[in-house]
């Protein structure tokens, strides 16, 4: 019972101090406040923009167009052999007159001008997806060197380019996350140390009356703990209604229908969760460090 003793103690002190120091303790708030935002903030667009990544490079096809001479037999050859390449993962077969449809429907001036065609221009094709954009470039060169083939595309010029831009944006972004996390944990650390700098005399009377150093200590790691889930509050206050907000406001795009944000339910308490915890840790681990580093304790 002992223990349980020394952690409630701990606990109702931790409570006692952040309102008695409240001045210092405010500070520590704010200090945490300010930095687990700027974390929110950028761990929402890192997410988005690596599911924006990948829901591109998922739609990423090739195109496969094939000769007019083309065969039933010359067809079917064809996509059992593509089928077998490294890295295809779906071989669609579109016929020209399901591309005269579609084409159709969703323009009705394209069937005004195949109706001025005594037959179909347009191709058969193959629509492929595969399992790693990055080998869509190989697998088009090597379709077309492939009899009866007319053509095989995926956009390289643009795709190319839209992928590296956000593969280096998403890169950019975490190691943002990851350099701003260090930055809250030292400026935070840093920050209570001041607190329990300003206490220290408090902490030689501890020891002077024989207090063991787990019950010197157990009060500061409480305290940073409610100094960290308090200056994680506003962060996630802003980070549940700017993001809801914000997603509707830009009907769920950005820019574009292509790039599209994440749904705000659940994605939103996850990331709250996250900051939470990320204040909740950086307190204790800040007061912890303080207590037996800077105080020798």
């Amino acid at each position: 019972m002992k223990p349980f003793r020394i952690i409630g103690r701990s606990i109702r002190d931790a409570f006692k101090s952040v309102f008695r120091n409240f001045s210092l303790s405010m500070a520590s708030i704010l200090c945490a406040t300010i930095t687990l935002l700027v974390v929110s903030i950028s761990l929402l667009i890192a997410v988005n923009i690596n599911e924006a990544t990948q829901s591109l490079e998922n739609e990423l096809s090739i195109v496969v167009y094939l000769e007019k001479s083309a065969t039933e037999e010359d067809i079917n050859y064809l996509k059992s052999t593509i089928s077998k390449i490294n890295d295809v993962e779906e071989v669609t077969y579109k016929s020209k007159d399901e591309w005269k449809l579609e084409m159709s429907e969703y323009n009705s001036s394209f069937g005004t001008i195949f109706e001025n065609y005594e037959t179909n221009p347009l191709l058969d094709s193959f629509i492929i997806t595969v399992t790693d954009v990055t080998s869509l470039d190989k697998i088009a060169k090597e379709i077309r060197e492939m009899d009866k083939v007319e053509s095989a595309s995926y956009g390289e010029e643009a795709v190319t380019t839209i992928v590296s831009a956000f593969d280096i944006v998403e890169k950019t972004t975490f190691v943002v996350v990851i350099a701003l996390i260090f930055v809250t944990a030292f400026l935070i650390t840093n920050t209570i140390k001041l607190t329990i700098y300003s206490r220290r005399n408090e902490i030689e009377i501890m020891r002077l009356v024989g207090a063991s150093n787990i019950a010197i200590k157990l009060p500061f790691v409480f305290e940073g703990f409610i100094i960290g889930v308090l200056g994680s509050l506003i962060p996630i206050i802003v980070t549940i209604y700017g993001y809801i907000i914000a997603y509707e406001k830009l009907n769920g795009h950005i820019i574009t229908e292509l790039i599209s944000l994440i749904s705000p339910y659940n994605f939103v308490f996850y990331v709250s969760l996250i900051i939470a915890g990320l204040g909740a840790v950086i307190g204790m681990f800040g007061s912890l460090r303080a207590v037996r580093k800077y105080l020798k304790i």
